[in-house]
């Protein structure tokens, strides 16, 4: 059958020859392959042995074959380190081929430069990007009013689309009093400098008394505010890129405003969002019970009150359970606290190592 076949081949083909003897063409070219191109044939299942294991020597490895059309080593790394180069290390492969070919250079297809690349693992980026520095979480702590603040700029849209009013607000901490907020057409770390030294004046902070927190958008890291909390005496820390939780009580205060049944989906101009805001921070500080507060309100907690609310709603709920003890199951009620301490980002509890001595 091979004989036919090497016959019929020179007349139509070895394709057309081995279709139509119905012989597989890697028979006929295992067949009529040069001795050294010939692949090694493993041993039959039943018995057959290699001949090393039969006591002969082993001949010579068959070389293995190559494409005359492959490019040499010294082809290979010149196309890689063309492609790796400052000019091309942001292109795709055909964007460079496309460029040699204008320049009157052909090194290779620009399929064979994807192949070189994936051989390297080097398909998807070639040039060293910029990381970004490690960030250290921020673990802020506050014991009483004044002592650390949050602040944040949030958007509110205008009477047309794509129009906006920037309300900027400032939270105490440890009480949730908006000691400060403003509504301006733009934002701008002029603006944003300007409503600081304002919030900070009517408070009457001391230098070296103060923490304020923020994110890192523009206004917040910008080279003026930066320069005026510096002048005040005022520590100023970010939180982490893309990380919200870091600033988890502007962000809630925020959702508070606008799910606020008051808000209205547009405002028709400035002055609307102005009078709307003066007087939702008025029932915010002094009207909202604040969970986070025993329900007191955020104006009680910053002024320093809370101890005498609380006393007088103790006397309430002692007279109501002196009425109906059955009322009560589990026993007095308590009026509630305010936190001792507020946290942001509070750090995690190490538990000690055992000592290995026993008692």
């Amino acid at each position: 059958m091979q004989a036919a076949v090497t016959e019929l081949a020179p007349v139509v083909g070895i394709a057309e020859a081995c279709r139509i003897l119905e012989v597989p063409r890697s028979t006929y070219y295992r067949v009529h392959l040069p001795p050294t191109e010939v692949e090694p044939v493993l041993p039959a299942l039943w018995g057959d042995l290699a001949p090393e294991q039969n006591g002969a020597p082993a001949g010579p490895a068959p070389s293995a074959r190559c494409s005359p059309r492959a490019l040499s080593a010294e082809e290979r790394a010149q196309v890689r380190e063309l492609l790796n180069s400052e000019r091309f290390a942001d292109c795709a492969p055909r964007e460079v081929y496309a460029t040699l070919l204008d320049e009157g250079r052909y090194l290779c297809s620009w399929p064979t430069m994807y192949r070189l690349l994936r051989e390297a693992h080097e398909v998807r980026r070639r040039r060293d990007t910029l990381r970004q520095g490690s960030f250290s979480k921020p673990e802020l702590l506050a014991t009483r009013p004044k002592q650390l603040w949050s602040w944040d700029i949030t958007k509110l849209k205008g009477a047309a689309t794509w129009t906006y009013h920037y309300l900027y607000v400032i939270i105490d901490i440890y009480s949730r009093y908006v000691v400060g907020w403003m509504i301006a057409e733009r934002e701008t770390a002029e603006l944003a400098e300007a409503f600081i030294a304002e919030t900070c004046a009517k408070e009457g902070v001391m230098p070296g008394t103060l923490t304020l927190h923020a994110d890192r958008g523009s206004a917040m890291t910008s080279k003026c505010v930066a320069q005026l909390l510096a002048d005040l005496g005022v520590v100023k820390t970010h939180s982490r890129p893309q990380v919200s939780n870091d600033n988890p009580f502007s962000e809630a205060q925020f959702k508070t405003v606008k799910y606020h049944p008051s808000c209205p989906e547009r405002f028709g101009s400035v002055e609307d969002a102005r009078a709307w805001a003066r007087e939702l921070f008025e029932w915010y500080n002094h009207e909202h019970h604040h969970t986070g507060l025993g329900l007191l309100t955020p104006a009680v907690v910053h002024r320093g009150q809370a101890s005498e609310v609380l006393a007088k709603r103790e006397e309430v709920l002692q007279a109501a359970y002196s009425v109906h003890p059955e009322r009560f199951v589990r026993g007095v009620p308590r009026a509630g606290q305010v936190p001792s301490a507020v946290w942001i980002n509070p750090p995690a509890v190490r538990t000690e190592e055992p000592t290995g001595v026993s008692d």
